[in-house]
């Protein structure tokens, strides 16, 4: 082995991983039609603001509430995936936020079963604080959950047709 390779691959050994102990997280969830085609939007943020990730997924047919939860939940877990010790979740949800503050009860039946998995993720952090922001301070988010549905709808016909053929005569 050369000399520039093994100074090259001492150099990639020091480098360090990137420190992503404090990650912001802005979510959104979209329905068209209450229930009707859903997508989530997630933007996560390294503590300086420099995005790590843009995440759009449709969900299929759901309400919003249960968007902003996926988004919510699946934000969570990418986070964690990074090694977020906290988390600052953002979201212009008021439900989401105040649900999760205590203020609201949840008592839709098909919403305890999200908020329950959100609380078991919650123990995957040290700390985490919920943001319930402007909706004009969500506008990625929220381009990432509509982009979602749109692309989930968007129908790309397939062609066919012959590459190769052995034909037996």
């Amino acid at each position: 082995m050369s000399f520039v390779k093994i100074a090259n691959a001492y150099s990639i050994l020091k480098m360090k991983k990137p420190n992503y102990s404090i990650l912001h997280i802005y979510i959104d969830g979209a329905s068209r039609g209450n229930p009707g085609p859903a997508g989530i939007g997630i933007v996560i943020t390294d503590e300086s603001g420099v995005v790590l990730k843009n995440i759009d997924k449709s969900i299929g047919q759901a309400t919003n509430n249960i968007a902003e939860y996926t988004a919510l939940i699946s934000g969570m877990e990418e986070a964690r995936g990074l090694g977020a010790k906290e988390l600052i979740i953002n979201t212009d949800s008021e439900l989401v936020a105040k649900q999760l503050g205590g203020v609201y009860k949840v008592k839709s039946p098909v919403l305890k079963d999200f908020y329950a998995k959100v609380t078991r993720l919650l123990n995957s952090f040290e700390q985490v604080r919920i943001n319930n922001i402007p909706r004009e301070d969500n506008k990625i988010a929220d381009k990432l959950a509509n982009k979602a549905i749109d692309d989930a709808g968007k129908k790309r016909p397939g062609k066919s047709f012959i590459l190769k053929s052995r034909q037996n005569f």
